[in-house]
């Protein structure tokens, strides 16, 4: 599934990256614990509610490029700006973690296990 869709299926609304809604995405990932995201292996799509400049900083070190925040949470100017020191998409959904996870699965977005 592209990008695009996910924002679309997500009531979301795009913080950083939309000239990259075109790229197709297979896993996703959901997680708070940013010790789980530096066990991934993959570069899956984070779901997170966790928003802090931590969280995008743990990602680049995961080498993850695509965050869904969760629950409201908007990445403040801070973390905009590394983000896009790091190529990132941030993308923020009005969705508890539970709801965005349903509609991505069940709209094709494939767990990593």
């Amino acid at each position: 599934m592209t990008l695009k869709e996910i924002v679309e299926k997500l009531d979301a609304q795009v913080c950083l990256g939309a000239d990259k809604l075109d790229r197709e995405v297979e896993n996703g990932f959901a997680s708070d614990l940013m010790s789980d995201v530096l066990t991934l292996k993959d570069t899956p799509v984070l779901i997170t509610g966790l928003c802090n400049v931590q969280t995008i900083r743990t990602c680049d070190m995961a080498t993850l490029d695509v965050i869904i925040f969760v629950r409201n949470k908007r990445p403040t100017e801070d973390m905009i700006e590394l983000a896009e020191e790091n190529d990132m998409v941030l993308i923020a959904s009005p969705y508890s973690m539970f709801k965005a996870c349903g509609l991505l699965y069940e709209a094709g977005l494939k767990p990593l296990y």
